[in-house]
């Protein structure tokens, strides 16, 4: 049985920083990774680097004029082909990293815990046990599918990952669920060309971002012919149709494929924890302390499995404070992690940091806010003057409170206040910042100067 200083279930984000890191350091690491089609994690395979792909491309589709489905489908297929290409990449490329390295060991196949030392792998020739004095989980989060009559039994149900792998372009889709990751997909593929349903269950769009924001980004949304419907339960599934309850009333739509994007999971079912003594809380999470300690001591945790933020830069994150108390001196740890922004990619991008007004109001702040359109240089160029900004800031401190943008590259300005607010520093300090021009960074000029005019 073959012995290692540190075993790492699960080839994502923090787990393959660790591993290079630790074996850089002369550490004995294996990583055990379930499938050939992961290595480099969720993000790289599944997650970011492909959707975002799939968004920019679908977004050059409205340039080009096709008169018929046809043209749409012909072109979604080439642009499938070239998806498949560029993670096939990626994900060689992140196996090499590792597998290039002298002191780790890659065993593709299925860890579960023996014991709290002790991993069994089960490959697609033989199962085998490894012993780590260190042991660290890195297995994600998977698509959580609700319990709807019929939907396991459908051929036309897809996941956020499944349906990316369709080389047919869907004339119709149907989405379940209005949440992040189904607006991603319902903008997508409504610039690809399918007519695209949204079916939310809460009343309220968006019901965790500002008001006005939400608004504002169901506004355009619509205007761009996605059909989103608030307050709905979907009751069945019945092949290709969705069955689903409004206002009391039965409605039904039958679309070419359905998509399930009502959430995520941690990724835990067939780890076997409890043979580890490692708990887990109500919603599946693997419980952990500031240090990302589990209930076992020498069992670690990062990434999406934990249940925080879902996200790859808070995985790296994580891959820090563990880090920290390895190899420093164990400084950096959850509690000193904040001000973690992210970024929706719509079209327009949406993006947030911080509070919004009703939940600084709600925390007892008195504030003062600032708020206007996208109607900059820069966007007038690109001809990008959909959407809105609004920041919220501390009428006594003049720290910013949160922020929250509705604009092309938000994902790119969303950052520069992050970071004055991870510093610390008054909101001035952006409403007098010298910006290259034009740029969709200097909009933060007027925007932070509006607060001069209450």
């Amino acid at each position: 049985m073959k012995r290692y200083d540190a075993i790492i279930i699960g080839f994502g984000k923090g787990g393959k920083t660790l591993a290079s890191d630790m074996a850089s350091r002369g550490l004995k690491v294996a990583v055990v990774e379930k499938s050939e089609k992961m290595y480099g994690g969720t993000c790289i395979n599944v997650g970011c680097i492909p959707t975002k792909y799939l968004i920019l491309e679908a977004a050059k589709n409205k340039y080009k004029n096709y008169t018929s489905f046809v043209q749409y489908k012909d072109e979604y297929r080439r642009i499938i082909e070239n998806k498949i290409s560029l993670i096939s990449t990626f994900r060689k490329k992140n196996f090499d990293n590792l597998d290039s390295k002298e002191n780790i060991e890659i065993f593709t196949g299925e860890g579960s815990f023996v014991d709290a030392h002790t991993v069994e792998v089960k490959s697609k020739d033989r199962t085998f046990n490894i012993v780590g004095d260190k042991i660290f989980i890195n297995t994600g989060a998977q698509t959580f599918y609700p319990p709807i009559k019929g939907l396991k039994e459908s051929s036309y149900i897809y996941d956020s990952e499944g349906i990316m792998e369709l080389k047919e372009l869907p004339r119709s889709l149907v989405i379940i669920g209005g949440g992040y990751i189904g607006l991603e997909y319902a903008g997508m593929y409504k610039n690809f060309g399918s007519e695209v349903t949204v079916l939310e269950g809460s009343p309220v769009f968006m019901p965790r971002e500002d008001k006005e924001i939400a608004e504002e980004v169901k506004k355009v949304m619509q205007n761009k012919g996605i059909d989103i419907r608030l307050g709905v339960k979907v009751t069945e599934i019945d092949g290709n149709t969705v069955i689903f309850e409004k206002d009391g009333k039965k409605d039904s739509l039958s679309a070419d494929a359905i998509l399930v994007a009502v959430g995520r999971k941690p990724n835990t079912e067939h780890l076997k924890l409890e043979n580890a003594g490692v708990k887990v809380d109500e919603r599946g999470a693997i419980v952990v302390d500031e240090r990302l300690h589990t209930t076992q001591t020498n069992i670690w945790v990062l990434g999406d499995v934990h249940g925080g933020p879902q996200f790859t830069y808070t995985s790296l994150d994580d891959y820090r404070i563990v880090k920290s108390e390895l190899f420093g001196k164990g400084e950096y740890t959850l509690k000193d992690r904040h001000v973690i922004p992210y970024t929706v990619f719509l079209e327009p991008q949406f993006s947030r940091v911080g509070l919004t007004e009703e939940e600084a109001i709600k925390n007892g702040y008195e504030i003062k806010t600032s708020k206007m359109t996208p109607a900059s240089p820069r966007m007038k160029i690109s001809d990008e003057t959909e959407g809105l900004l609004k920041v919220v800031v501390d009428a006594k401190t003049d720290k910013i409170l949160g922020a929250s943008l509705f604009i092309a590259q938000s994902g790119e300005v969303i950052n520069t206040i992050a970071l004055a607010m991870r510093t610390n520093q008054n909101y001035q300090v952006l409403r007098d910042g010298i910006y290259t021009h034009p740029t969709v960074t200097e909009i933060l000029n007027d925007l932070f100067g509006g607060l001069e005019l209450l």
